[in-house]
């Protein structure tokens, strides 16, 4: 047994014997082979291969609330494979990637897989997860369970009255720009980022509400953007506040089963039980495809947005600059200038939409490092060669046409 399954048996008071003799020999297998530091950033390559599809598999790792799909499926139909100007597999062998999906005019034109990974499986997202949270917000407002984005968070929050979070809006929490301080430096073991996962909160406190509430102003709400984890999972505190419900019971509701996700998608949980809002969706590869469609398509089902009316253009354009040319950020999505707009994570996840181009991209990898600009621009420049085949592909149909 390793040191984070001993070190979980012991906080929950578990007989480890009789945990391990519960295990199937799968399991068996991941959990010997698991890290012993609990900092993803510390796992060996093979290690994070394994655990990346694999974190919900066995609750005494972590425990997740299941996100149910429904019974009908969203169809994505065959289209003309797409051919672009880059060899794809070297592409994917560099990223380390497991799964790229490419959606174009509703139609299947790309799907490859790797590290032994494949259309069945699912896949940790990290922050892309963050988008999903957002979105559950412009739904909470489209339901009425909050009234406004201009409302002060702590109306909905209890434990935020009289911290540097009592008048922070709900709009400056989506676009990270509470002015309150924040390091979310990861290879900083006194960072924020890492000291806030190991917090004991005070009895019958949230964890992220606990730690949350004791950081001190640096800035005046609204003037400055800092990237801030801690802030998302503070908005899946306030989804599941104000509508009553857990993050994955309300993005069931609202989208994975009425839209048509192929498979059930699991969620995380924090140490006091609630979704860890900023990452952690397993989902299938396909299925996030599917999500960056949703959006695509306006949050419709059924005829009608899940969102009320100008919620995605507004989260999907810069309403906060990151000091980047051409890009920017919305509420909980990265924004380009020229229209597209992301949802990112750590190790290569994403879901890369371009409206223009009716094209959504989903992607899963494991990078050698969690970020960098090597690796960061090598998946601009695929989404480039794809955006480049698009264009390429309705110039020659224009020149059929005429």
């Amino acid at each position: 047994m390793t040191k984070i399954i001993l070190g979980i048996l012991l906080v929950l008071g578990i007989g480890a014997g009789g945990v391990w003799l519960s295990l199937d020999d799968e399991e068996r297998a991941l959990v010997s082979n698991m890290p012993t530091d609990t900092n993803v950033l510390f796992w060996s390559v093979e290690q994070r291969d394994a655990a990346f599809r694999r974190l919900d598999a066995i609750p005494v790792l972590a425990q997740s609330n299941v996100i149910e799909a429904g019974d009908a499926t969203y169809p994505l139909p065959e289209g003309q494979p797409l051919e672009v100007d880059m060899d794809v597999d070297a592409y994917m062998d560099e990223q380390r990637t497991a799964a790229i999906v490419v959606i174009h005019d509703g139609k299947l034109v790309m799907e490859k897989y790797g590290l032994g990974f494949d259309a069945t499986g699912k896949w940790t997202s990290f922050s892309v997860a963050k988008s999903l949270t957002s979105t559950m917000v412009g739904a909470a407002i489209k339901d009425g369970a909050i009234q406004s984005i201009d409302d002060p968070v702590s109306k909905y929050i209890k434990g935020l009255e009289g911290s540097a979070y009592a008048d922070v809006s709900i709009e400056q929490l989506l676009t990270m720009t509470s002015g309150v301080r924040w390091n979310e430096d990861y290879s900083d073991p006194n960072s924020d980022v890492a000291k806030f996962n190991n917090h004991q909160p005070e009895d019958g406190m949230d964890a992220t509400v606990s730690y949350m509430s004791k950081l001190p102003r640096q800035a005046p709400a609204g003037e400055k953007w800092v990237y801030n984890t801690g802030e998302t999972n503070l908005i899946g505190v306030l989804v599941s506040e104000a509508t009553g419900k857990s993050l994955a019971d309300y993005l069931s509701e609202k989208v994975w089963s009425r839209y048509g996700m192929q498979q059930d998608a699991t969620w995380l949980l924090g140490s006091t039980g609630t979704e860890i809002s900023g990452c952690c969706v397993q989902a299938a590869t396909r299925d996030m495809a599917r999500f960056g469609q949703f959006i695509l398509n306006g949050a419709e089902i059924d005829g009608a947005s899940i969102l009320p009316e100008g919620w995605i253009a507004a989260a999907t354009t810069k309403q906060a600059d990151i000091g980047a040319p051409g890009r920017g950020y919305g509420y909980q999505w990265w924004t380009y200038d020229e229209g597209s707009y992301a949802a990112q994570g750590i190790f290569g996840q994403g879901i890369f939409i371009d409206p223009k181009r009716n094209l959504v991209i989903a992607s899963n990898s494991n990078w050698p490092k969690a970020t960098g600009d090597d690796v960061g621009t090598q998946r601009q420049d695929f989404y480039k060669s794809v955006q480049a085949a698009i264009d390429a592909s309705r110039a020659g149909e224009a020149l059929t046409a005429e």
